[in-house]
């Protein structure tokens, strides 16, 4: 697909606040040696990486210094050489300057299930973040490679539940409980998730969420257990169990650095769901504050905000729900209806470039994209799309057998929960 917005957020910054100067170098600088592994500039840039944080090599200076149109001319000659024989997939929280190289566009999950419709490919391209590269390489062919342009492209929310973690918290937990009987407890991980931790609720008789059907599949995990363990973020999984009418005080909180995740074992005892201590550092920046103003500027406004934001933003919204949700919402709208959107800014950009029969602003005044998906960037991709035209798989995905069966197996769980429409609230 190829598609002419508005100024992405990487060109708009130029002139606008942003939350971070360095936004507007090229992200290659963080590759350099001697850097710390950190997430960069961004929503995510006072988030603690771990130490495993993987390491872009520094990409090639003559990708470096390419022009734009010489960087967009290389892309769409080595798609041409490639032929049928590789496929983009970008998320929509990429910069516009990828996107408009992308064969398809949509959430993480989306994109993997759109990768399926291409058997032929023999490269899947995943212009996102980690998490989402390893599920398309659970849910491909043994015969594809899954690339991510930029490896240092992680997610600060999906480091904030790591295996170990997790499987200390089930062994508190499962003493606690006990592993049978009515004290059952499911896990559930969101697919904004590592694939060692789909490969832990696989085993664990557990199941992977989306944020369009989170709400379906707690409804699954009750009919099975008593309680859910719900990572790693807690804002999504409080939203939703609220919705389904379960009080805060059965909500605890988790916190993987404290016994019994800092609680007592009266509030386990009493808990329905667990919320594990991890958030998006995107959709916390925004808030009430934000939603008053919105309102007192724009009277009739419509406030729409991803589910993964706090609970408070989410109460004080018109409507919230997934990206699809809100992309949805905004095709189906009047003319001439005003939104505030509490989600990435790119995606809020690139909805106002596509309709300009709406008035579409962010909530956050603050141009702050997410930290990881910036790292991916057209040098990158130009990168990795001349090697495969020169026969070097570079930067490949790959998941373990042992972690992708029992992880396809909560992914299956998940494909067999089939959600109602998403509610508005």
């Amino acid at each position: 697909m190829t598609t002419s917005l508005t100024p992405s957020v990487n060109q708009a910054m130029q002139t606008t606040e942003t939350c971070n100067n360095d936004l507007k170098q090229g992200p290659w600088f963080l590759d350099l040696p001697g850097m710390p592994g950190t997430y960069g500039p961004g929503a995510s840039q006072d988030d603690s990486a771990p130490s495993h944080t993987p390491k872009q090599q520094v990409l090639p200076k003559d990708y470096q210094q390419a022009s734009d149109e010489e960087l967009h001319a290389r892309i769409r000659a080595a798609k041409k050489t490639l032929g049928d024989r590789v496929v983009i997939l970008g998320h929509f929280y990429q910069r516009d300057e990828v996107i408009q190289h992308a064969d398809f566009v949509g959430d993480s999950f989306q994109l993997a299930r759109a990768a399926k419709t291409r058997p032929e490919a023999e490269a899947i391209v995943f212009c996102g973040v980690h998490f989402m590269a390893e599920t398309a390489d659970l849910l491909s062919t043994d015969q594809q490679a899954v690339i991510l342009p930029n490896l240092a492209a992680g997610c600060s929310m999906a480091d904030m539940a790591d295996l170990d973690s997790v499987e200390e918290c089930w062994e508190q937990l499962t003493d606690l409980y006990g592993p049978y009987g009515d004290e059952t407890i499911i896990p559930v991980t969101y697919m904004n998730s590592s694939a060692a931790l789909k490969g832990f609720v696989g085993r664990h008789g557990g199941i992977v969420c989306t944020s369009s059907n989170a709400r379906a599949v707690l409804e699954w995990a009750f009919e099975r257990g008593q309680r859910v363990l719900f990572f790693p973020d807690q804002h999504l999984g409080r939203n939703t169990a609220k919705a389904m009418g379960i009080s805060l005080d059965q909500m605890p909180l988790w916190n993987p650095n404290k016994p019994l995740g800092g609680n007592t074992e009266e509030d386990l005892h009493n808990a329905k769901v667990l919320l594990w201590h991890g958030f998006c550092s995107v959709h916390k920046r925004f808030t009430v504050a934000q939603i008053d103003k919105a309102r007192a500027d724009y009277p009739g406004v419509q406030v729409i905000v991803h589910p993964e934001s706090p609970m408070a933003v989410v109460d004080a919204a018109d409507s919230s729900g997934s990206t699809d949700f809100i992309v949805k919402a905004i095709d189906a709208a009047p003319a001439g209806t005003t939104f505030a959107i509490g989600t990435e800014i790119n995606l809020v950009q690139r909805l106002a470039a596509q309709h300009p029969e709406h008035t579409i602003f962010c909530l956050d005044p603050v141009i702050c994209p997410c930290s990881t998906m910036y790292r991916i960037h057209p040098g990158y991709l130009a990168w990795v799309l001349e090697e495969l035209v020169s026969g070097n798989t570079i930067n490949q995905i790959t998941v373990s057998e042992d972690v992708a069966e029992p992880a396809r197996i909560a992914l299956e769980r998940m494909l067999s929960v089939v959600p109602p429409a998403e509610s508005t609230k």
